[in-house]
């Protein structure tokens, strides 16, 4: 087994995902409309349930858990798990690692139709290598990588279990 250079342990990415949880939650403490937590396919989906667990201990308001599916390298088509008015809705758009911020930015595409009270984006893992004009507005870990390096979030029977660099 090759060896892994990692960034998030298991109770390190729980302990991350806990504080993400209590400061989406102070962020949307006054809210008075439903949050919408839109995960991206695969990884970002399982950041999005866990959230979304979190956060039903700390708002009162109706949370609802989509999923967002595109193709990451060309994001021509991207869907919503379920189609749903998203007026009026908080919204809250979860990966699990950004990169240059292409996958957050067509991850809207969808929104585009309705007009949500607010929209913000959560990662676990945020590179600095933005080339695209979104910036995750909560983030777990932020790292400076090469360009070459690769972060993998593991994921096992939809648990975080780690992050390394590849």
């Amino acid at each position: 087994m090759p060896y892994k250079k990692y960034i998030l342990t298991k109770e390190t990415a729980a302990l991350k995902l806990q504080r993400l949880a209590l400061e989406v939650a102070e962020k949307l403490s006054n809210a008075t409309s439903e949050l919408v937590i839109i995960g991206v396919k695969n990884s970002g989906m399982t950041i999005a349930e866990k959230i979304g667990a979190l956060l039903k201990e700390h708002l009162t308001k109706p949370i609802k858990v989509l999923a967002v599916n595109l193709h990451k390298a060309q994001p021509q088509e991207v869907l919503l798990s379920e189609e749903i008015d998203l007026n009026n809705k908080n919204i809250l758009i979860c990966d699990d690692v950004t990169n240059s911020g292409k996958t957050l930015l067509y991850a809207l595409k969808p929104l585009l139709n309705y007009h949500p009270t607010s929209i913000q984006t959560l990662v676990l893992v945020e590179r600095m290598h933005n080339q695209f004009p979104v910036n995750p507005d909560f983030v777990g870990l932020s790292l400076a990588t090469t360009l070459q390096d690769n972060i993998v979030v593991e994921i096992e029977n939809n648990e975080v279990i780690g992050a390394y660099i590849e």
